[in-house]
């Protein structure tokens, strides 16, 4: 057994079944190990954004990392954009980076890079194996570091020699880091900021936004009066009827403010403490009032369902105190595509058990009002900001989820730089429905660009905001992908659409013409 073959045997073991992988000649020796090991799926990506994002979207859904394979410091570099978001959303990820055989390094050929100073940014846990007898135990603690709480982004990287030079065997995986308690001093603290009602905030991410913490914050809310929010992006949000619905603090800081300025006690269950997504002229960075008091109830990694109950239980908030809340009554909407009518179509067409992973940006900023009234479904959102997230983890979440359909809402400029993960899916035959809304523009930056106080922009500016000349041909781009794909230019015609890709397993692409 080499030393590709104890950390293959490894990483099996140790529940990292699933490896996204962009191989170059570095990492043979792992790619030859998977034809002599049963239990690892592996996932090839035509680039290695859509295996980083893949890596991401898988563990939010398994809720245990996967795997990746990147060849040497420039393959890493590739996958660093969505290992940012990966992070910010604290998604569990194990990388195996090859590295040249390590007499190979001193001789300066065209690969060679600092491949840890690279890995130290967006990794937690880095570490280059030393020898072919180390591998596997680097491996497992890669695995414990991937697998704690809160999970980490581990890259272990695998010089060429100790990959084909001969190892003893697999490692046990170390025991990895488990949720903290609750705490009774944050929950008494907790309970008497939100005794103050109407003018607290209970404001949620992580594992309070799942169907059993939404319910707990529902009857918290009823209880107290408090008002209930999610953060403006969240990695997972359990939705749709029969779910307690919540609003999240919106993007736009003119609109925030005025949300969040008459909330005296705020309480963070994982949440972090709102601050303003960019800084602009003028305008603050913290977005609540500045004398508001900050209570945080649990941290990234404790266990925010167990506080949540134990806060209810401290305010005496029952299952019978959650207030019935008013839903949207939806209906398919008819004439021409508008943010309404698009919001609308989407919310009839959700199947249940639906995953949705919105990088819809501008198109999306009116998507929850509809959709909560939809079928149950879990909402996926960009933590990171680093466009070009949903489409790859869409094909993370539907490799760990097969029986459930995946919605993929991206505007245009975000999917070119992960259109590959098409060719994935399709290969995969991964039943992802993207949506792609085509408004020709970065739309996002020219809102941006008055934002930031930069004036009207003139020919040039405009040219850096748009997409068109060429105009981008989705169907085609889809169809050279292998997926097949229609454009559609009416709300009549877009309800079809995703009436015809529910109907269906597999990819499709609709192309929605804005």
């Amino acid at each position: 057994m080499n030393g590709a073959e104890s950390l293959v045997r490894t990483l099996v073991a140790g529940g990292v079944d699933v490896c996204f992988a962009n191989p170059g000649t570095s990492e043979m020796h792992f790619v030859a190990a998977l034809d002599r090991v049963e239990g690892m799926r592996c996932v090839l990506g035509l680039f290695e954004g859509v295996v980083t994002g893949a890596a991401d979207g898988y563990f939010r859904m398994a809720e245990r990392p996967a795997a990746t394979l990147l060849h040497l410091g420039p393959g890493l570099a590739n996958g660093l954009a969505n290992l940012h978001n990966a992070k910010k959303a604290n998604s569990g990820i194990v990388n195996i980076v090859g590295q040249h055989a390590s007499y190979h390094i001193a001789y300066n050929a065209p690969l060679t890079s600092d491949i840890e100073g690279l890995a130290r940014p967006m990794c937690s846990w880095v570490r280059t194996s030393a020898d072919a007898a180390s591998v596997a135990a680097d491996g497992a603690a890669a695995i414990a570091a991937a697998s704690g709480q809160p999970p980490q982004i581990a890259a272990l990287i695998l010089p060429a020699d100790t990959a084909w030079n001969e190892a003893e065997g697999l490692a046990e995986v170390p025991a990895a880091r488990q949720r903290a308690g609750v705490s009774a001093a944050a929950v008494d603290d907790a309970a008497r900021a939100l005794r103050n009602g109407a003018a607290s905030l209970l404001l949620l991410t992580g594992a309070a936004l799942s169907e059993p913490g939404l319910a707990l914050a529902g009857r918290i809310a009823g209880k107290t009066g408090c008002k209930v929010m999610g953060q403006t992006y969240n990695p997972r949000m359990a939705r749709g009827r029969g779910r307690f619905a919540i609003e999240r603090i919106p993007y736009v800081i003119e609109q925030a403010l005025p949300i969040l300025k008459d909330f005296r006690d705020l309480v963070l269950v994982e949440a972090a403490d709102p601050v303003g997504f960019f800084a602009y002229p003028d305008k603050p960075s913290r977005l609540r009032a500045e004398d508001a008091a900050v209570h945080r109830l649990t941290a990234i990694g404790d266990n925010s369902v167990a506080a949540l109950e134990a806060l209810a239980d401290a305010l005496g908030a029952r299952a019978s105190d959650a207030k019935p809340q008013a839903r949207m009554e939806l209906a398919r909407p008819t004439g021409a595509l508008t943010y309404p009518s698009i919001a609308m179509a989407i919310a009839c067409a959700i199947p249940e058990n639906a995953i949705v992973v919105d990088e819809s940006i501008t198109t999306g900023r009116g998507f929850f009002p509809p959709t909560a009234a939809a079928a149950p479904h879990d909402w996926l959102q960009n933590m990171g900001g680093s466009i070009g997230f949903s489409p790859p983890v869409s094909t993370g979440a539907a490799v760990a989820c097969p029986d459930r359909k995946v919605i993929c809402m991206v505007g245009d400029g975000s999917a070119m730089y992960t259109l590959q993960s098409l060719w994935t899916q399709a290969r995969e035959n991964l039943d992802v429905t993207t949506i792609i809304f085509a408004n020709r523009n970065y739309q996002i930056l020219r809102g941006e660009f008055a934002g930031v106080g930069a004036g009207e922009p003139g020919r040039r500016a405009v040219d850096m905001l748009s997409i068109d000349r060429p105009t981008l041909d989705w169907v085609s781009l889809a169809k050279g992908m292998g997926v097949a794909g229609r454009s559609v230019t009416s709300a009549e015609a877009f309800s079809a659409a995703l009436d015809e890709a529910n109907a269906q397993n597999g990819p499709r692409l609709i192309e929605v013409v804005m």
